[in-house]
């Protein structure tokens, strides 16, 4: 039973939201029933990602680098020509990084698309479904060597229609001030990082060691069974909120002067996410290089020498996820009894800054003899992952919190668009890779994301204020310091 914005069973402090909210008898762990659902659909969609993003820039330098092998593939020569026309002549890895910088920019470009779709379309429940159609087949296709290029557009296009809405329904699950939210969305990262952990180790080694095209195929059927979970657990979803009215838009679909100004500061913290973004897409793409030709990777067990995959690097990330999660809202939630966590804004300048830290590491390894050890990989991923959950969990649950439920499609497609701008600079960035020493590479990169932290800590007062006004009761009914 949904309960209705006056419902007597609402949590103390609980205001009025048109945000749909689910009944908590019917709660799994304190948790709607949905949630579970939709962190199986995700664990699923991510499995089917990043198997494929684990493999892509290797397939492309070691693979299709090879005499006779790219000019097969539909789209080759003509995606070349035009990239080369901006850039320059590119050569294996400069292209690749490219193509990763286009591919996964394009990823999160599209859903500006999928949003609009759903919120005066389709709805958010048949907007999954069909983006995690797409996702299948564009996986199935990259099984077929020729097609790796229209492949990669029709995940581009499933891609676009499955990620604002399925985030959008975790929001959904809960009413605007209910203190589950951000919890929600932290067990929800963890769904996504659960099928980031198994996809490098399934797929990546698939792909190296039976064959490439093994691991692009069970990244499709790792979709397929999302899709299936999505299917069986539709009732335990919220009912879809759409814009689409026959006639003149009604006033209820115009922006309050609150609304409009929370929106606007979510729009500007866009420009330093960008960096954020651009600066952390590098573990897929160069940091995978580097793991590739510039780290040790072997390890004696019982008197045999045993190299691992180079793909197995990229499950540090998700693996870190599971590992630190717990400690990190075990940490907010000490801060909130004290009334000294952090805010929203805060939290996401950490995040820039630890991403900066993490590639401090990195230009640290480089100034090693020799090939570097795995412990610097390991060091690199930790201090990652620790930005990473200052920013991306609490980007999902800002947008969820203060967008207007007529609009929550559409403005999470906008935030997912950042990640969009700071995909294609990741690739500018990483096509540098060959022709910048290595120590200096890394140490632009953290200074790019040290750039980011700057910039939202300065514009940190007038971003609480703006967003205070429709956030900071959350803020503070969760125990938090709130905006200011």
């Amino acid at each position: 039973m949904r309960l209705s914005p006056s419902d007597p069973s609402d949590p103390p402090g609980d205001t009025a939201s048109p945000a749909p909210a689910i009944a908590r008898r019917g709660d799994l762990f304190g948790h709607p029933r949905g949630l579970a659902v939709l962190f199986a659909t995700e664990m699923w969609e991510r499995f089917s990602y990043y198997g494929m993003r684990a493999l892509l820039v290797l397939y492309m330098v070691k693979h299709l680098s090879e005499p006779g092998r790219a000019e097969t593939v539909i789209g080759y020569v003509a995606l070349r020509g035009a990239l080369e026309a901006v850039f320059g002549p590119l050569g294996p890895q400069a292209f690749a990084s490219h193509v990763y910088g286009l591919y996964t920019g394009l990823v999160y470009l599209t859903p500006l698309l999928g949003g609009l779709v759903a919120d005066r379309v389709l709805g958010q429940r048949r907007t999954v479904v069909l983006g995690a159609t797409l996702m299948a087949l564009g996986h199935l296709m990259m099984a077929v060597e020729t097609l790796l290029f229209p492949a990669l557009v029709v995940l581009v296009l499933g891609s676009g229609a499955f990620k604002p809405n399925i985030s959008t329904q975790v929001g959904a699950l809960y009413g605007a001030d209910d203190a589950r939210r951000d919890r929600a969305f932290s067990i929800f990262y963890v769904g996504i990082n659960l099928g980031a952990f198994l996809a490098p180790l399934v797929c990546g080694s698939l792909g190296e060691r039976v064959g490439w095209h093994w691991g692009f195929g069970v990244a499709g059927f790792g979709m397929l069974i999302g899709l299936a979970v999505y299917l069986a657990g539709a009732r335990t979803l919220p009912p879809d909120v759409r814009t689409a009215t026959p006639g003149p838009m009604p006033d209820a679909g115009r922006m309050t002067r609150r609304e409009r100004r929370a929106v606007i500061a979510l729009l500007l913290l866009c420009v330093p996410v960008t960096l954020f973004w651009a600066t952390y897409e590098q573990e897929g793409n160069t940091v995978t290089l580097w793991a590739d030709g510039h780290t040790d990777r072997t390890v004696t067990l019982l008197g045999l020498v045993v190299e691992i995959p180079t793909t197995w690097f990229q499950a540090l990330n998700p693996l870190m996820i599971f590992l630190f999660t717990p400690l990190v809202v075990e940490l907010w939630a000490w801060q909130s009894r004290r009334g000294r966590e952090p805010s929203t804004v805060t939290k996401m300048a950490l995040g820039c800054l630890g991403v900066a830290l993490a590639n401090l590491v990195m230009a640290a390894a480089t100034l090693q003899d020799g090939r570097a050890g795995m412990a610097w990989l390991v060091a690199y991923f930790a201090v990652l992952t620790l930005g990473e959950l200052y920013l991306s969990p609490i980007g999902l649950s800002l947008v969820t919190r203060i967008a207007p439920a007529r609009h929550a499609s559409l403005l999470m497609g906008v935030w997912l668009a950042t990640s969009m701008t700071g995909n294609l600079l990741a690739g500018v960035l990483g096509s540098l890779w060959e022709r910048m020493d290595r120590t200096a590479f890394f140490l632009m990169i953290a200074a790019l994301a040290a750039a980011a932290a700057v910039i939202i800590a300065a514009a940190r007062r007038p971003l609480h204020e703006a967003l205070g006004e429709a956030a900071g009761m959350a803020e503070r009914s969760r125990g938090g310091t709130g905006p200011g």
